[in-house]
């Protein structure tokens, strides 16, 4: 550990120099890893499980969890600053609330994250090969080998795949919107004010729809390769943030407008849905073209941020010291890289994870629920924006885990139990030895 001039303690990575990663990170670097990782997962995977929640009310509940990411942001952007090494939330609840916190949020982090890993990975396959359900397993696998190896050149290759994949999903999406607009059959009888659910369903569509912005966590993750930090992350995650919410928001109206909530509810990809009832059916194509791009830019930064935090735990004894290794070359956790890409490669090979949103999002609410309890124990001196947005922050990530559904909250809860008695154990032994 290392004392700052401002009297804070600072996490340093373990194993010197050579231990560290690269600062090669600008601010349209980090925009750009954000903007990978929530398009892909928001657009085309949360709108359909949010309209079953919510109906017409989805539009509410985006907005919901679009104040409740704005909170988590400036929090992680704060805390970033302050802890510039990877590890995100895992570190900062070390360093502000203790090691039990600080574990509990890398663990549900990459455990979460891995399985959002295979249902990316699943979304990309079935978005490029409409064929037989063992195609789509092996595109999906090798799609998992082929970034794990590009993330293993180093975080410069990683940047500019993402600039590729977002620059390709964003110009699918803006086809779609024009398309919806262009085919006639748009209508505002489909916003008729239908809300599934009352108030529990909006609340409930704001949780699956929060998963869509967990994206940004990336960037803070990825702290030790960025730039200036100090000035950099702050900037970073809210333009990444904000450029995403317009995004979903004009993308949802859309949608909506086109097929009606009970249509993309029910779809299996609701933008191609969207496009075919606007009386578009040519942009279909379009459609599997950007929602594999998409799926591969989600899954391309999700590797990038997992291995990151993977990294941090392993410094720290909580995941096998192993994952600790930096290449001396490429300057990327390759070992945490590879056991995730193994790892994923394998869950995707036999189960179906594209169900996972609702899962996820009970981890990574928790994840950012203590970086709020962090980020309020910060002293004046480090502070950015005014601390009752971290207590709204806080209480907004407990109101969205309490409405997700009922087997998304058994599942998370029995994660986080595996993980924290396992830890337990764990330390109990090396207490004996």
């Amino acid at each position: 550990m290392q004392q700052s001039s401002a009297g804070n303690t600072r996490a340093q990575p373990a194993g010197g120099e050579d231990g560290r990663l690269a600062r090669r990170l600008g601010t349209g670097d980090a925009v750009v890893i954000g903007l990978g990782s929530m398009i892909g997962a928001g657009v085309f995977a949360a709108f359909g499980p949010a309209a079953r929640a919510a109906g017409t009310g989805l539009l509410g509940g985006l907005l919901i969890a679009a104040v409740i990411a704005y909170c988590n942001a400036v929090a992680s952007a704060q805390l970033a600053a302050a802890y510039p090494v990877s590890g995100g939330t895992y570190v900062y609840g070390r360093e502000r609330l203790g090691h039990w916190w600080g574990f509990t949020a890398g663990w549900g982090f990459v455990v979460g994250k891995t399985a959002s890993c295979a249902a990316m990975a699943l979304t990309f396959a079935s978005y490029a090969v409409p064929g037989p359900w063992w195609a789509q397993r092996i595109v999906a696998v090798a799609g998992v080998l082929a970034l794990a190896a590009l993330n293993y050149r180093g975080v410069t290759k990683t940047v500019l795949l993402t600039r590729v994949l977002v620059a390709t999903s964003l110009t699918a999406l803006a086809v779609v919107v024009i398309g919806i607009a262009a085919g006639g059959h748009a209508s505002t009888a489909h916003l008729d004010g239908r809300t599934t659910g009352g108030a529990y369903g909006v609340l409930q569509s704001a949780g699956l729809l929060f998963f869509a912005f967990a994206g940004y966590a990336r960037i803070a993750t990825m702290g030790e390769e960025v730039r200036d930090p100090r000035r950099v992350i702050p900037r970073a995650i809210p333009i990444a943030l904000f450029l995403a919410v317009a995004v979903y928001l004009v993308v949802g109206v859309a949608a909506l407008l086109a097929a009606g909530p009970h249509r993309l509810a029910t779809a299996s990809a609701p933008l191609t849905a969207a496009v075919e009832a606007a009386g578009s059916p040519a942009l279909a194509p379009v459609v599997r073209i950007g929602g594999a791009m998409a799926a591969l830019g989600a899954l391309l930064a999700l590797i990038a941020g997992i291995g990151r935090t993977g990294l941090a735990m392993a410094r720290e004894r909580d995941l096998p010291s192993w994952l600790a290794a930096v290449h001396p070359r490429y300057k990327v956790p390759h070992h945490a890289e590879i056991a995730l890409a193994v790892v994923v490669s394998v869950l995707v090979a036999t189960v179906d994870l594209r169900g996972v949103i609702g899962f996820s999002s009970f981890g990574v609410l928790v994840y950012y629920a203590i970086a709020n309890a962090s980020a309020l124990t910060q002293p004046a001196s480090d502070r950015r924006w005014p601390r009752w947005l971290n207590g709204v922050g806080l209480v907004g990530c407990v109101v969205l885990v309490a409405t997700l559904p009922w087997p998304s909250v058994l599942a998370g809860v029995v994660m986080f139990a595996l993980g924290l008695a396992g830890r337990g154990l764990i330390l109990r032994r090396r207490r004996a030895a």
